[in-house]
């Protein structure tokens, strides 16, 4: 990809708001105090004064997705992955982080970002992705901690359970699931018995693992998160609980951007972009070569 954007396309739409105002829609429907203690959400870099005609919405605040939204004719990106998470102590231009912000201040393009605010949010990012993939009656798998800021929201907390429409197969929802999430190298796997039935499933956009406890305690038939790690897999996989559907980071939170646009051009005269560009770092996918075999816990289940 080009990332020169030499001839960026502006709005047509008047600068009528400022970015200090959009970032004041967003922290309405996401309060910063909602994060966990070691997010860094909020106003990245931009003057809260300037003028906004255009929001570019993404996951991950890479080279390609400056490059897309500045081509674009963007004056402002909102991001749920945040670009300084942890520590740094500089910003040159000879570091992946300097560069672009170097290459954002240039441009004059603003930066924020929702991230564990919009994760336990009502409606947030696990609630997109449940929706994607047809569930209802909605419920958090970890509701938000009595007394927390999070629970003066009824209904928040970390991932999501559903019901299907209809009973599926394990086969035939991870099957679903790759059709309706955005498409990705990385795909969606799964690990249990094809053949079982699943009615309730378990979400949470971004990396789940940490949720999979809850997952069992619930006693869904199905947990779909992201990076998902192998020996936990593995022993879950030769017991009763939920099965596992694994698919990449970016597809399961992607979905929520098309709300959080949707949310800024409804609150605001603003133009609102969810951007489409695959930002997962998983770029190839190939299958194993050699003869199929039966995986070992997949046998096992037909014993």
């Amino acid at each position: 990809m080009d990332t020169t954007a030499s001839s960026p396309v502006r709005s047509s739409v008047a600068p009528s708001v400022r970015v200090a105002e959009v970032i004041a829609a967003v922290e309405r429907r996401y309060p910063p105090a909602w994060a966990e203690q070691w997010d860094r959400v909020g106003l990245i870099l931009g003057e809260p004064d300037a003028p906004v005609r255009r929001v570019w919405c993404v996951v991950d605040v890479v080279p390609e997705s400056v490059a897309e939204a500045v081509g674009a004719g963007a004056d402002m990106i909102i991001a749920h992955h945040p670009l300084l998470l942890r520590g740094v102590s500089t910003v040159a231009p000879t570091t992946y982080q300097g560069r672009i912000v170097h290459q954002l201040i240039r441009a004059g393009v603003a930066l924020y970002a929702a991230h564990t605010n919009a994760d336990v949010a009502n409606p947030g990012v696990s609630d997109a992705l449940a929706t994607r993939l047809g569930l209802t009656d909605l419920r958090p798998l970890v509701p938000a901690a009595p007394g927390s800021p999070a629970a003066t929201v009824a209904g928040q907390g970390s991932g999501r359970i559903g019901t299907l429409p209809v009973p599926l197969s394990l086969a035939e929802l991870t099957r679903h699931a790759a059709a309706v999430l955005p498409p990705t190298a990385w795909g969606v796997r799964a690990a249990g018995d094809p053949k079982r039935t699943i009615t309730t499933v378990a979400v949470c956009g971004g990396a789940g693992g940490s949720l999979l406890d809850a997952a069992n305690a619930a006693g869904v038939d199905a947990y779909l998160t992201a990076d998902l790690r192998h020996h936990p897999v593995s022993e879950q996989a030769s017991g009763a609980g939920p099965a596992l559907l694994d698919a990449a980071h970016w597809a399961t939170e992607r979905p929520w951007l098309d709300d959080l646009a949707a949310h800024l051009r409804t609150d605001l005269a603003v133009e609102a972009t969810a951007s489409d560009l695959d930002t997962d770092p998983w770029t190839l996918h190939a299958p194993s070569a050699g003869r199929p075999v039966v995986a070992a816990h997949a046998a096992a289940t037909h014993r």
